[in-house]
């Protein structure tokens, strides 16, 4: 009886997600492991050689590892549905579309040593934890800050309005043409986020759960910023040359793209404004399909070591998902941990999908119309 009842749990399981239960143990590596990743964000020293952390690990497991870089969660998800890759280092936004798509199979933690010291904050998120399964490791996590031409702005700005609503900057020149906006989707977010502390009266609580009546406050921020943009961004070279080349002074982006520009000397500094921001969490999720399973978990692990983890957020300009990277020497020897906000973590709302069923309110505009929408607006309607 106590066979069956467990045979008939496994199986509702596999109804329910449509993928197979996790192995219990790892065999021989495959000698190959093919990731989809965020630029940056697996290096082997070809852009800086005291950043490497795939050698190594090429070295110690026989894996040889592939990259294919991503510019958006959007364009993650498509080359998951593809196929022909075995992990993702998939942000909110992407991941739960990959857990209820079935394109991603539920973890061992058990098979991942390094599962032990994570960040508690981070175990059992909310964007990688589904029905009690965890389906990937928690790789890295970071605001999305706002970022500004220190030669335009001699204070920080204070507000995402800056980016938002028509306005002179400091140096008396207008904003419009001087300010970029994500493109993505999950964007609508960032305007939400905004709208919720300027006008508190629509009772935004959280910026991926909008009514009808909020969602279309939100839509008319966007079209109002629509006139102002110079670019939607989501190739971090492209916006690093357009804040060194093109004139632009204020955006959204990542401290991927300000650490780069600092160090080349650029007028850069970058700031979470008052209303606070949104951010990423990311989660390394393997593939349903995986053809080198025994490799992906050995990346798992080897994600996990303070080592990686500091040398990462120092690169990337984001946070550890292991505390104890914060006291690991980075090749850089910044205090990465304060520099890219460790600290302020309760500050962040990070990227998940919006859903149709949501908590604060019962029903939500789902990420499908947000989809819709932010094309229509980026096209100028």
């Amino acid at each position: 009886m106590r066979l069956r009842s467990l045979f008939l749990a496994l199986l509702s399981a596999y109804a329910t997600y449509g993928v197979a239960a996790p192995p219990a143990s790892l065999a021989k590596p495959e000698g190959r492991l093919d990731i989809i990743a965020w630029p940056g964000y697996i290096e082997r020293g070809e852009s800086d050689k005291n950043y490497d952390w795939v050698t190594s690990f090429e070295k110690a497991t026989g894996c040889k590892v592939n990259v294919k870089t991503a510019a958006t969660s959007d364009e993650m998800v498509s080359l998951m549905n593809q196929g022909g890759y075995d992990l993702v280092t998939a942000s909110g936004d992407a991941s739960l579309r990959l857990v209820y798509g079935k394109k991603v199979q539920p973890i061992n933690p058990a098979l991942v040593p390094g599962w032990k010291t994570l960040d508690s904050r981070l175990t059992s998120a909310p964007w990688h934890t589904v029905a009690g399964k965890h389906y990937g490791v928690p790789y890295q996590w970071g605001p999305n800050v706002l970022m500004y031409n220190t030669k335009v702005f001699k204070a920080p700005p204070t507000s995402w309005a800056v980016v938002f609503e028509p306005q002179n900057f400091p140096d008396g020149k207008p904003n419009k043409g001087r300010i970029q906006a994500y493109d993505g989707p999950i964007y609508i977010a960032d305007a939400a986020l905004y709208l919720s502390k300027k006008n508190p009266a629509l009772g935004i609580k959280d910026p991926y759960e909008l009514n009808d009546k909020q969602y279309a406050e939100v839509l008319k921020v966007l079209r109002q910023q629509q006139q102002l943009k110079h670019r939607y961004w989501h190739d971090v070279t492209v916006q690093m040359n357009d804040f060194k080349n093109e004139g632009v002074a204020a955006s959204s982006a990542w401290g991927y793209q300000v650490n780069a520009l600092k160090a080349e000397k650029q007028p850069i500094g970058s700031v979470i404004p008052k209303e606070g921001s949104t951010g990423w969490a990311d989660t390394t999720m393997l593939h349903a399909d995986a053809k080198h399973p025994v490799c992906a978990y050995k990346w798992m692990e080897h994600s996990l070591s303070p080592k990686l983890q500091s040398s990462l957020a120092e690169w990337f300009g984001s946070n550890p998902v292991v505390p104890n990277a914060c006291k690991q020497k980075a090749p850089g020897g910044s205090d990465f941990c304060q520099t890219n906000g460790f600290a302020r973590f309760a500050q962040v709302h990070f990227w998940k999908t919006p859903q149709a069923k949501c908590a604060t309110q019962g029903r939500c505009v789902p990420y499908s119309v947000w989809t819709r929408d932010y094309i229509a607006i980026m096209g100028g309607k």
